[in-house]
């Protein structure tokens, strides 16, 4: 008869997630991972599987978890526009008020694995894909109101955002002028007339 786990699946994933966010996945030790989730490598092994595997589970974990919140922050706001600009504004403001930028976890690992592995290639692929739709059918939601102009093209606007979005990201990681990241992020905004 199995024994049951003695530890919290979801608890322990959230900890091999935050660790792998703030240190990478080549800088993460199998030492390091055992200390932080509190379990011992053969309950790594047969729960998750190898480091790789652990990490496509926290990656999964973190992208499900971050479209979900990016879903409801933009269906909060009546007004696309003003949900797209408090959207963006809160991503720069997290990134400045931080004493240490972590930046987000899939860009993080579409620069470091994605262009080695084709495997986290796509994953982080389908993430921004993921992204994509969830803006798509908020500016189509202003498009219905009549907030935005009928003759918007949803799609190319989502995936121009998507791009400034990710472009943003990467770029908060050495903490540019803030100056600078506004009005890059107010000229971009102007495309949703």
């Amino acid at each position: 008869m199995a024994r049951a786990r003695e530890f919290d699946e979801a608890k322990v994933l959230e900890e091999a997630m935050q660790l792998f966010w703030e240190k990478g996945y080549e800088a993460t030790s199998l030492s390091d991972l055992t200390t932080r989730m509190g379990i011992q490598r053969p309950s790594i092994y047969s729960t998750f599987g190898d480091k790789k595997e652990l990490f496509e589970a926290a990656l999964r974990r973190y992208t499900t978890t971050r479209a979900s919140e990016i879903r409801t922050k933009l269906q909060s706001y009546a007004s696309v526009k003003q949900a797209f600009s408090i959207f963006f504004e809160d991503v720069i403001t997290a990134e400045y008020t931080k004493d240490l930028s972590n930046g987000c976890f899939c860009i993080n690992t579409m620069v470091e694995l994605a262009p080695h592995d084709e495997k986290f290639e796509i994953l982080t692929r389908e993430h921004q894909l993921y992204l994509s739709v969830i803006f798509q059918e908020t500016i189509e939601r202003g498009i219905q109101s009549g907030e935005l102009e009928a003759n918007t093209d949803s799609k190319s606007l989502a995936q121009a955002l998507i791009v400034a979005l990710i472009g943003l990201t990467v770029m908060l990681k050495s903490q540019p002028q803030r100056s600078f990241v506004d009005n890059a992020i107010a000229t971009t905004l102007t495309l949703l007339k």
